[in-house]
């Protein structure tokens, strides 16, 4: 989750060309509404899930970052084919567990929550520089740490929040030997970065950021990642793909934001798409 600033528009975009081979929307959170509009607001996950399919998003990966979107998420996956869930405690919400003394509570019942047949990742978990004071970034480390090695003990794949913290998040994952399946969501870092995070062997996920008039750096980061090591999200809802910047985000904006990674890795669309669907289905097995 990456709630980035940019200016608020509450009408929800129209949707986008279709996309010639089906993808995945490899991070979203169906829970969260946005200036008050949610996702789905007359069909609830239902209308989701149909108004992304027409487009060709066909497979969802939703995320529960706290308690509450948690124990959501595994509701949510248990009842839509089409979705498979990510459970684990956001950097931003571990140091105010920690300073209630409620962090240990919160990780068992993650761990339970994480055992389920259709919660796949654990994730997204992580540093936050921006949000939290340096104060907290002790527990984020350490609960870091622990989520790195649930997803080791469960044979889970790893979603990475990195904001401002780079440096401390390669080194930890290098510290603690990362899992054989690590997906960097929302890839905010430089080209070094990129080359580094592929030469790790790591899964480099990309959302609407790198649409963005501005984001130039993150498209040539885009550049040199291979077709395996490449997957789409969108972050919903947040983070919506140009030329809908500030309007809320859905799984259904998806091809905004493929389009534009196609052309900055020079391959066709429906390239691409194959390879997006291979790399997730690879990553977090079949729906």
């Amino acid at each position: 989750m990456s709630p980035h600033s940019s200016p608020r528009r509450a009408e929800r975009p129209p949707a986008p060309e279709p996309l010639p081979v089906p993808v995945v929307d490899n991070h979203t959170h169906i829970d969260i509404e946005r200036d008050g509009v949610a996702m789905g607001a007359d069909d609830g996950v239902h209308g989701v899930i149909a108004q992304a399919r027409v487009v060709g998003v066909d497979r969802l990966v939703q995320i529960g970052c706290d308690l509450e979107s948690a124990r959501h998420t595994a509701s949510v996956v248990d009842r839509h084919p089409e979705v498979l869930g990510g459970v684990a405690l956001h950097p931003n919400e571990v140091p105010v567990l920690a300073a209630a003394g409620e962090l240990d509570a919160a990780l068992e019942e993650i761990d339970r929550l994480a055992r389920g047949e259709r919660i796949r990742v654990v994730g997204e978990t992580g540093l936050d520089y921006f949000r939290t004071p340096p104060e907290g970034r002790g527990a984020q480390v350490e609960a870091f740490r622990w989520h790195i090695a649930k997803a080791k003990e469960l044979g889970r794949a790893l979603q990475i929040h990195d904001r401002d913290a780079h440096e401390d998040v390669l080194r930890v994952l290098a510290e603690e030997g990362a899992p054989e399946k690590t997906v960097m969501h929302c890839f905010s870092g430089d080209i070094g970065m990129a080359r580094e995070c592929v030469e790790r062997g790591y899964l480099l996920s990309f959302a609407g950021t790198v649409t963005f008039k501005n984001a130039r750096d993150l498209r040539d980061a885009l550049s040199v990642v291979p077709l395996d090591q490449v997957l789409v999200e969108t972050d919903a809802p947040y983070l919506t793909p140009h030329p809908h910047r500030g309007a809320p985000n859905a799984p259904y904006l998806v091809p905004l934001t493929v389009r534009v990674m196609a052309t900055t890795l020079n391959v066709s669309v429906p390239e691409l798409c194959a390879a997006i669907s291979e790399n997730s289905e690879r990553v977090y097995g079949p729906w």
